[in-house]
């Protein structure tokens, strides 16, 4: 019986990916033209006019369409500007992640990963050469980026994280380094005494190459005080990126979603995103990011369903029309519903991260052990008619696998069992 329920669950998935690619890449040419048609509401045909227009959505439109739109229509929408703007073309990199630490300062209540300095036993603390170490690991792999996030601890300031940046450059010039996000910059700086300015000029000059979009959280105060009192503000962390863009850094951009918040909130998140972007133009991608909800102080709020993070991608994209890149982020979220998100705005999923973070993987993501082989991750995208591109971290073709077949390609891999049911 386990047997049985097994293969129909996969096949039901199979047929899930197939029933909504079938729904949204009816015709890749032309996909923006006389979209409106596609609609019957006096709503949606507003929204889809202004997509066939070039004209920005807004708020309202926005809230109306987490709340009103159906799946398959919030899918059309997106997938006509993902078709737009790449085709079928699905990225990825190859990278993998140093957390130096996950004890921390802080107390957020949706975090799984961090550890009190009280219970530091329980979590880890990598000094310098360790880290270094760490890097020296690849020198054998054709990684192109390495994405540096972790707890605040006072030992990890700006002189620990600027000779570490110079370390990696010196050892290995052309690894790209991707670190820390404006929770970390906010605290290292205040605790050194000198500006927003003067710190980003002093990390980018270490060799600091880009900025992930980690700890926005949510932006809206009533939220982010509730789950992540103490750190830095919304505003704070909108100017630290900021800086960055101004200083000629590329950066990327998060949202924490499914947990106490509201659409509201949502909205007013991605509309500060927005306006900082149509400022700067210094923002790459955005990443919403599945609140997850085990083993945190929010562990009595349920996840959202898949349907709700397909409809939360899609509006992304709707939403976010100066950004080039929506991505899914494969390890939280699990190779089926990163497949799904294709159909929904999705353009990028991340990297082959070769099971080197713990952040989601200890707040209960659905992939335990994320990592993925440049092939497995080809084959995911293949699997379902998107076109894989390997990149670097600033979206620089590496290599194009459309046309690329793999030894595995060819090899029988049997026939498919099937569930024998007697009558």
């Amino acid at each position: 019986m386990n047997r049985y329920l097994s293969v129909l669950f996969e096949n039901s998935v199979k047929l899930l990916k197939q029933g909504l690619f079938s729904i949204v890449n009816v015709n890749y040419s032309n996909m923006t033209s006389n979209l409106s048609s596609k609609f019957s509401t006096p709503e949606m045909i507003s929204v889809a006019n202004k997509l066939e227009q070039g004209v920005r959505i807004t708020d309202e439109d926005a809230l109306y369409l987490f709340e009103k739109a159906s799946l398959a229509e919030l899918g059309i929408m997106a997938n006509s500007i993902r078709v737009n703007r790449h085709g079928d073309k699905t990225y990825f990199n190859r990278n993998f992640h140093m957390e130096p630490t996950n004890v921390c300062l802080y107390t957020c209540t949706f975090c799984s990963y961090s550890r009190l300095i009280k219970k530091r036993e329980e979590g880890w603390e990598y000094s310098l050469e360790e880290m270094v170490d760490m890097v020296k690991a690849y020198d054998d792999q054709p990684v192109t980026e390495v994405h540096i996030v972790g707890g605040v601890l006072p030992q990890y300031d700006v002189e620990f994280y600027s000779n570490l940046f110079s370390a990696i450059k010196a050892h290995r010039p052309e690894l790209h380094i991707k670190a820390l996000t404006p929770v970390e910059y906010h605290y290292i700086f205040k605790k050194a005494k000198i500006s927003y300015q003067e710190g980003m000029e002093k990390m980018k000059a270490s060799g600091l190459d880009s900025m992930p979009g980690g700890g926005a959280e949510i932006f809206h105060p009533e939220i982010r005080d509730e789950i992540a009192g103490g750190k830095c503000t919304g505003d704070q962390w909108l100017d630290i990126h900021r800086i960055w863009h101004q200083l000629g850094g590329r950066s990327n951009a998060t949202m924490l979603y499914g947990h106490i918040e509201e659409y509201k909130h949502r909205i007013h998140h991605m509309s500060e995103l927005r306006k900082l972007q149509d400022e700067t133009g210094g923002f790459q991608t955005f990443i919403p990011l599945k609140f997850r909800n085990k083993g945190n102080q929010m562990s009595h709020i349920e996840e959202s369903t898949v349907i709700e993070d397909l409809k939360n991608y899609a509006v992304s994209r709707i939403y976010l029309d100066n950004f080039d890149h929506i991505k899914a982020y494969w390890p939280m979220i699990g190779r089926d519903t990163a497949q799904l998100s294709l159909a929904f705005g999705v353009d990028d999923i991340d990297g082959t991260i070769d099971d080197t973070t713990k952040i989601y993987t200890m707040a209960g993501s659905e992939e335990q052990t994320p990592a993925l082989s440049t092939e497995q991750l080809v084959q995911l995208i293949k699997r379902v008619g998107r076109h894989p591109i390997e990149r670097d971290t600033l979206y620089n073709v590496v290599t194009d696998y459309k046309d690329v077949v793999f030894e595995s390609d060819n090899e029988f891999k049997g026939y498919l069992q099937l569930p024998v049911v007697n009558n």
